[in-house]
């Protein structure tokens, strides 16, 4: 059966005038996850990444020369942007990233939840992309898509059949550099594993990170 990975991107630059761009730390992780993909031993992987210069960039370091296809549906949302929705401008926070974190927990939920917000298209958008690249897999072939945390939240929620608090929980705890596993069978999209960050574990600890 042909498998799809879903990579979260290496560490982007928080605090930093532009957030897009990987940190060194975040090369750094996506060199980890490029041995970790030769490891498994990939049929023949096609390679699809968002937009966003952080995908690409992690996509280009772990698979060099695998010729990318882009689609926007594997973007991000837009943090800033629900935090000044959803966030009372004086909401109390420390501005460290853990402090950030909870803040966009709570504005990530209320989206989730706003009938009118847009995360049905979001994560729907997320979902056929899966679809689309299930099915453009040719017979003996894998995939390797290299997005975000709340896209691979959105797919893993909706194959899980979770609501607002599971999107929230899941988006909370994707590391950065990991992998998260769909089969596609007969019947369908199957998650079989998530957030699998194995590769950061050991010598490679140091490395780890959520955000």
């Amino acid at each position: 059966m042909p498998v799809v990975l879903l990579v979260r991107h290496g560490q982007a630059s928080f605090g930093a005038d532009d957030y897009d761009v990987l940190s060194d730390l975040g090369r750094e992780q996506s060199e980890v996850v490029g041995r970790e993909l030769a490891r498994r031993a990939l049929r023949s992987p096609a390679a699809v990444c968002g937009s966003l210069r952080r995908q690409r960039d992690t996509a280009e370091i772990a698979l060099p020369g695998a010729g990318l296809a882009v689609d926007p549906r594997w973007d991000e949302y837009d943090h800033m942007g629900l935090l000044q929705r959803y966030v009372p401008p004086d909401a109390a926070h420390d501005g460290s990233s853990k402090g950030v974190q909870a803040l966009l927990d709570q504005a990530l939920g209320s989206w989730v939840d706003d009938p009118d917000g847009g995360w049905d298209a979001f994560s729907g958008g997320a979902v056929a992309a899966l679809a689309d690249v299930a099915a453009g897999l040719e017979r003996g072939r894998d995939a390797v898509v290299f997005t975000s945390g709340g896209i691979i939240a959105a797919v893993a929620a909706g194959l899980l059949g979770l609501g607002a608090s599971g999107v929230v929980a899941l988006n909370r705890v994707t590391a950065n550099g990991a992998i998260t596993k769909v089969v596609i069978g007969g019947s369908g999209a199957s998650l079989v594993s998530f957030n699998d960050h194995a590769h950061f574990e050991g010598d490679a600890r140091r490395m780890l990170t959520y955000r």
